[in-house]
């Protein structure tokens, strides 16, 4: 069953028993209201178990469905502790230390999981050696959204590679979300931590004829102002096609790492200008206010949002505390409790919204 705590405004999922392969953290949700009136939710997250080093909230996937988006109940899946995706077994692949869903789509009698993975490999960060760093994009194909086949890309399995030296995106081309346009092409957002420029999310974009076959268009949203809520950059989002436009809502980077959630707007897809929200820090969904104790008041990121009947939306996401902290500059991603929480928009306004409270 859900486990979201009482009293704790938005909160729908927390981590799972013990044993289970999420009963130390979920993170980003991705939410499909289906064909067959059910909602499915696929999301990554960890056990205790699962490999230290390794400092992201990802590590394995797994499914959750329910009859209204609003309770959820685990399904248990074939793979390692009842997950439906997890690390490749051949260590010369891009996905052999850890997985992340990071958007679903159903189509043509399937579902199309776009995933990122990074392997064993140790990235220089500073002074610190990261595990894991190094992210790609994969894809897999489902029939009932348990089991998944890996579609083979051709960088190590991956659909694109890292970046050229000195590139925004040398180390990391995470968390694809891809739309196919009205014209055919497919467009593939990502973001990267650009270290020429003091360690700085930057969304990129990547365009395809196929889907399989992918070109870089360069970076399409940078960081903000300084002093903004995103002053350290653009990381996870979700982009969607709303009337002629194309809405990026973003996971905004604040210079002390806080994390608010930021919207962007663009006519073609690839030039983006960020809309001022109407939050105290200038962003549209703001994390909870700093030493309130509240479970989302470090981070709000990882959006998914949901069409609902009568023009309303819901937005899914990730919620964390400020327990944790900060090493030399690098997060110390594993002393935070990352949840699974629920916003929804006033009447049709995009640009407000608040935390669902049952």
């Amino acid at each position: 069953m859900s486990n979201a705590s009482d009293g704790a405004p938005g909160l729908l999922l927390g981590p799972g028993p013990e044993g289970s392969w999420d009963s130390e953290r979920v993170s980003g949700p991705r939410v499909l209201r289906c064909a067959d009136g059910t909602w499915r939710m696929w999301y990554y997250g960890r056990d205790p178990g699962f490999d230290r080093e390794i400092n992201l909230p990802t590590g394995r996937v797994g499914l959750a469905t329910s009859r209204d988006g609003l309770a959820w109940e685990r399904v248990r899946g074939p793979l390692t502790l009842g997950s439906v995706l997890e690390p490749h077994a051949d260590t010369a692949r891009f996905d052999s230390g850890h997985v992340g869903v990071s958007d679903v789509a159903e189509r043509d009698g399937l579902y199309w999981m776009w995933y990122f993975g990074g392997d064993q490999s140790r990235t220089k960060l500073g002074s610190f050696e990261v595990k894991g760093l190094q992210l790609r994009p994969g894809c897999a194909v489902s029939g009932d959204g348990l089991n998944w086949v890996r579609l083979e890309g051709p960088h190590r399995g991956a659909f694109l590679d890292t970046g050229a030296p000195g590139r925004f995106d040398m180390a990391v081309v995470g968390w694809p979300t891809v739309l196919r346009c009205a014209d055919g092409t497919w467009r593939m957002y990502y973001h990267g931590l650009d270290m020429m420029r003091g360690g700085v999310f930057v969304v990129g974009l990547a365009e395809s004829g196929d889907g399989l076959s992918w070109e870089r268009r360069g970076e399409v949203l940078a960081a903000g102002a300084p002093g903004a809520f995103d002053e350290k950059g653009a990381a996870t989002r979700h982009v969607i096609r709303h009337g002629s436009d194309y809405l990026m809502f973003y996971e905004g980077v604040a210079a002390d790492g806080h994390r608010s959630m930021g919207l962007a707007v663009s006519g073609d897809g690839v030039h983006f200008t960020r809309e001022p929200g109407p939050e105290p820090d200038g962003s549209v969904f703001a994390h909870a206010p700093s030493g309130s104790g509240r479970w989302d008041a470090f981070a709000v990121g990882t959006p998914c949002l949901v069409p609902m009947p009568g023009g309303g939306w819901r937005m899914y996401y990730i919620g964390s505390n400020e327990a944790g902290g900060h090493a030399g500059g690098v997060p110390n991603e594993l002393a935070l409790r990352h949840q699974i929480g629920l916003a929804v928009c006033d009447g049709s306004d995009l640009r407000r919204w608040h935390r669902w409270e049952g």
